[in-house]
């Protein structure tokens, strides 16, 4: 696990070795896949349109029933005469013309509260699971000639401000596998979302985490299909486990990283930007049970099996 490494190399973006920093606490909290997904699940509700059918539909006509002892069901029927319209049932939602059963109204709940302290726990997790190469494999990332992983890149990384330039140092640094993954993966959607400004699907790419406000990387990779970027203090669960899924690719600029103390704490002293937040710990230190209590220690003490009668 990435917490049993207490330093990770920081790289140049021409993937030199230009020293090292500690592994933030951040990375030691526990990894909850059901706590992430039942936080994305509830976050994602808060980004819904309310829709719903016109309040008249079905409705603007006139009809009445007719009634019992005419050998027809007791629907409603539009009045008048001398077109077909007239005597067909109307209103019900078997009818044609009529309305849906149970019409759908904008009032809905349609967004979600979630606790902080969940919030918060999900991040923590999400980040790492991030530092962690198989959950990053197994969410698709080709990180094959990934150098490193947390991937940390100083130097003059987040002042580039040239797209070529921010292409380059993404391929020295073993990138490039991953951004060319979702270029190639933009297709058609499916279904109507293509008529709703949702023409196209793409797989998600590195998502870079930056301190630059609106310079530097910020604007140098922003038009690269896949790669996304977010400010360190901005980290948003919707980026870091993409459908509730944890492990996603994060390339980190020096600066990030070492702010990441100052936002979550180093797990035993309360954060500084977060008032009073101390991180989750792990219930168990080790989660071989089955090592433990085959261990010598526990053996030595516990009393001899009782053979029966």
């Amino acid at each position: 696990m990435a917490e049993t490494r207490p330093m990770v190399t920081v790289f140049s973006e021409e993937a030199a070795s230009v020293g090292e920093v500690a592994l933030p606490g951040v990375f030691s909290a526990p990894i909850r896949p059901d706590l992430v997904r039942f936080v994305h699940t509830n976050m994602a509700k808060n980004n819904r349109q309310p829709y719903a059918v016109s309040h008249g539909a079905g409705h603007q006509t006139s009809a009445q029933s007719w009634g019992t002892g005419r050998a027809v069901s007791r629907i409603p029927r539009v009045q008048g005469g001398g077109t077909q319209r007239s005597g067909q049932a109307a209103f019900g939602n078997m009818c044609r013309g009529g309305r849906m059963f149970a019409p759908t109204r904008v009032w809905r709940k349609w967004n979600r509260k979630i606790n902080l302290n969940q919030r918060r726990y999900a991040v923590a997790s999400a980040l790492a699971a991030s530092a962690v190469p198989p959950l990053v494999m197994a969410r698709g990332h080709k990180i094959d000639e990934v150098p490193e992983m947390p991937l940390v890149v100083g130097g003059g990384f987040e002042a580039i401000a040239k797209t070529s330039k921010a292409v380059e140092a993404l391929s020295t640094l073993g990138c490039e596998a991953d951004v060319t993954k979702c270029k190639e993966s933009k297709k058609l959607r499916a279904g109507k979302g293509k008529m709703r400004n949702r023409r196209y699907t793409m797989r998600r790419g590195p998502l870079i985490v930056h301190t630059a406000e609106d310079s530097g990387i910020k604007l140098a990779a922003r038009n690269l299909p896949g790669v996304e970027l977010v400010h360190v203090e901005r980290l948003n669960l919707l980026q870091l486990a993409p459908g509730g899924h944890m492990g996603r690719f994060c390339v980190w600029t020096e600066s990030a990283f070492n702010k990441l103390d100052s936002i979550f704490g180093n797990g035993t002293t309360a954060a500084e930007l977060k008032k009073g937040y101390v991180l989750p710990k792990s219930q168990m230190t080790n989660a071989d049970l089955a090592r433990i209590i085959n261990s010598d220690e526990v053996q030595s003490l516990v009393n001899p099996a009782k053979e029966g009668k």
